[in-house]
């Protein structure tokens, strides 16, 4: 499959049928994030991955509403950030879960990216200290986002060239 084909079938699932993703895929998911380039290679990210079904259930109050997906993904790939190895620890962690999105859709898993980072949980608290509080996660980590993995239920279909909006490319200047 080419490159641009993956972008185009990559889409957002929320359904999952509960399953167990095999230890093969979730290695290559967690490979994919792993090899990401990140700036003068500091690689600030710890991945947490959580199989536990109990405790997916109660990661899926860490978001108002957008987490409740947990309870039946087969896993959460938690990305969290060493804040003291670089300022640009977002943008790392952005691209290493972009990766593992990509790589997740190229094996038939479905994946959705839920932030983290500045957002609220159920209880008021903020998601990332929700998170802390229940991985046992150090202060000077961040969270940048999760990425709940599945077996999809339905793929929805890819997205199409003539969606793009090509007036968003700008040559010499704006």
């Amino acid at each position: 499959m080419e490159f641009l084909d993956i972008l185009q079938n990559r889409r957002s699932v929320r359904q999952y049928t509960g399953e167990k993703i095999p230890k093969e895929q979730l290695e290559k998911i967690l490979q994919a994030g792993l090899l990401s380039p990140t700036g003068k290679n500091r690689k600030p990210w710890e991945l947490i991955v959580v199989q536990n079904k109990e405790t997916l259930l109660a990661l899926s109050h860490c978001r108002i509403k957008v987490a409740k997906i947990l309870e039946n993904a087969g896993c959460a790939i938690l990305v969290f950030a060493d804040t003291e190895k670089t300022d640009i620890w977002p943008e790392d962690c952005s691209i290493a879960m972009s990766n593992m999105h990509l790589m997740a859709d190229s094996l038939g898993l479905g994946s959705c990216w839920i932030q983290g980072r500045l957002r609220e949980a159920e209880n008021g608290q903020t998601t990332e200290q929700f998170c802390r509080e229940i991985l046992a996660v150090p202060e000077n980590f961040a969270l940048q986002a999760i990425l709940s993995v599945g077996i999809l239920q339905k793929h929805p279909p890819a997205h199409t060239l003539d969606e793009i909006n090509t007036d968003k490319v700008h040559y010499e200047k704006f």
